[in-house]
């Protein structure tokens, strides 16, 4: 059932549709990612979503609500975490929570947020003492604090160490299997193919795609990308003949070889006829950036 469902969303600055006629739809229990360039029009259209900006023309339907005509009931039912989101430096954890408590009408009980957020023991903490992960799980606890049944979290990951946003990942799975629904917006195309279930591919203001990541990746074909350091010399020719082969290059030492599937197994056989050993051999495949790389060119 969708909890989220945007038609034909309009959003224009100075002349310019910043969101232009982008329509989706989010269904419950699903992490739901929206993925583009800076300046694609991702901020925009889930501040529109969450009725904190005003569209220009579309319409909007979040929980059955409009979230202009019935915004205090969609924010009592949505969290969010917002790309620019900043709290003072000085302030306390549990005070910013009980600030952020007294926003709605049933508050989540902050003490078990922390503790499910990995936050224990940092009650007492000035902001500007958190780690950059630990402000990031903040920023959840405060967009959960509300007991939402959507959670917003734009750009949650960006700046962060690799350990910090793996633990972050760590946190968005644990929202949904709670049975939140998840709208996240990212530029990182790990972080997406990792954590959604659906995504959206924008680009100047307007949606190129909307998958599952396995299907976005499908749209490019399954190719498959073999390097490898044959123990002795093998000929660019027979490679290029065998099945599934699409291309062979070489760079120093190293043998490139495009192809699909089928390519790896007839690669594979060839050199153990010929006892050749591949060194180094690395069978890589198509992933959730080479599909977001093709929309993104075939749309410029």
């Amino acid at each position: 059932m969708a909890v989220i469902q945007v038609e034909n969303l309009i959003k224009n600055y100075g002349g310019v549709n910043v969101v232009d006629g982008i329509s989706f739809s989010v269904n419950a229990g699903e992490i739901f990612g929206i993925v583009g360039p800076n300046g694609a029009g991702k901020t925009t259209t889930v501040e529109s979503v969450s009725g904190l900006r005003q569209p220009d023309s579309g319409s909007i339907s979040v929980l059955g609500l409009d979230p202009q005509r019935d915004h205090y009931e969609v924010a009592q039912r949505v969290g969010v975490q917002l790309q620019e989101s900043r709290l003072q430096d000085k302030i306390r954890v549990h005070e910013a929570l009980d600030l952020y408590a007294s926003f709605y009408d049933t508050p989540a009980d902050w003490r078990s947020l922390l503790d499910r957020l990995g936050l224990e023991g940092k009650a007492d903490a000035r902001y500007t003492n958190l780690s950059g992960g630990q402000k990031q799980r903040l920023a959840v606890a405060l967009a959960l604090i509300g007991t939402p049944e959507i959670a917003i979290l734009d750009e949650l990951t960006t700046g962060l160490d690799p350990q910090a946003r793996r633990d972050v990942w760590g946190t968005i799975e644990q929202i949904r299997d709670s049975g939140v629904t998840v709208v996240l917006v990212t530029h990182f195309m790990e972080e997406a193919e990792r954590l959604c279930d659906r995504i959206m591919v924008v680009d100047q203001g307007r949606a190129l795609a909307l998958d599952t990541p396995n299907g976005l990746i499908q749209r490019i074909g399954a190719g498959q990308l073999i390097r490898f350091r044959p123990s002795a010399h093998v000929d660019d020719a027979e490679l290029t003949a065998l099945a599934g082969v699409e291309g062979v290059g070489r760079k120093g030492e190293m043998v490139e070889i495009a192809g699909t599937d089928d390519a790896v197994h007839a690669v594979t056989s060839f050199l153990a006829q010929r006892q050749i050993i591949a060194h180094e051999l690395r069978i890589e495949q198509n992933s959730l950036e080479d599909a977001y790389l093709a929309l993104t060119k075939e749309a410029k």
